[in-house]
């Protein structure tokens, strides 16, 4: 079988929008269910709820935007500066980057000779890419995209947020604290086993992890909430 029907499709190419997508949706389900819970634990009314949610869902989809927008954009301003540092290191000392790149792939398992070769020949054909590669860690595949990630966060996040919107707008009101905890549980243990399958990794650990930490929140919202709760005279 020829080598160009053999291609495999690595889970690493995901990170770019599957990290600000786990992290948009996990803050959305967390940050607004453990506000709505807190609230309510205060004593609000179903009304303060529903409003406490959209903004909530709002602000957070805005800020979740924006923040993965500045995050992905100072990385990518040091990624350039350190692509302008090399450029500029080969055109002052050829000979000694073709030496560090030599030695890194000797590091790598290749013998001297092998490794001088290699390093010669890739310096040839794009000697910036190459240590921009090997050297400092750069690669095409595994680059997030800005705009792409503060869309996938911003979107996970409201997604996220809309679940516990739901459940206000439709839970009976009597049953409506338990329905916001229920809820805001399930969906952090299917957000974990989506994620983990996204990833390649364990499903059930993955939905573990994210339900845990979830809960802990939650409950941490409540305990603050009830600090602020009045008893109706």
């Amino acid at each position: 079988m020829s080598y160009s029907h053999h291609h495999e499709k690595h889970y690493i190419l995901r990170t770019g929008w599957l990290r600000a997508a786990v992290l948009g949706a996990n803050d959305g389900i967390i940050s607004v269910t453990s506000l709505v819970i807190g609230m309510a634990a205060s004593g609000a009314s179903n009304q303060t709820l529903l409003i406490t949610c959209i903004a909530g869902l709002i602000s957070g989809a805005s800020s979740m935007a924006a923040g993965e927008y500045i995050s992905v954009k100072s990385q990518e301003d040091i990624e350039q500066a350190d692509l302008h540092m090399e450029s500029r290191e080969l055109r002052k000392n050829p000979d000694l980057e073709l030496k560090e790149l030599t030695h890194i792939y000797t590091l790598r398992g290749l013998t001297p000779e092998l490794a001088h070769k290699v390093a010669v020949q890739l310096t040839a054909k794009d000697a910036l890419a190459a240590h921009a590669r090997d050297e400092i860690g750069i690669h095409e595949n595994t680059t997030a995209n800005a705009v792409q990630a503060a869309a996938s966060s911003a979107i996970a996040f409201s997604l996220g947020a809309l679940l516990p919107l739901l459940t206000i707008v439709f839970s009976p009101v009597e049953y409506l604290d338990r329905s916001i905890v229920i809820v805001g549980v399930l969906s952090l243990a299917l957000l974990g086993a989506l994620s983990s399958y996204f990833a390649g990794t364990s499903m059930l650990r993955g939905s573990l992890r994210v339900t845990v930490w979830g809960v802990v929140a939650m409950l941490f919202a409540h305990w603050i909430g009830s600090l602020f709760h009045v008893t109706p005279l």
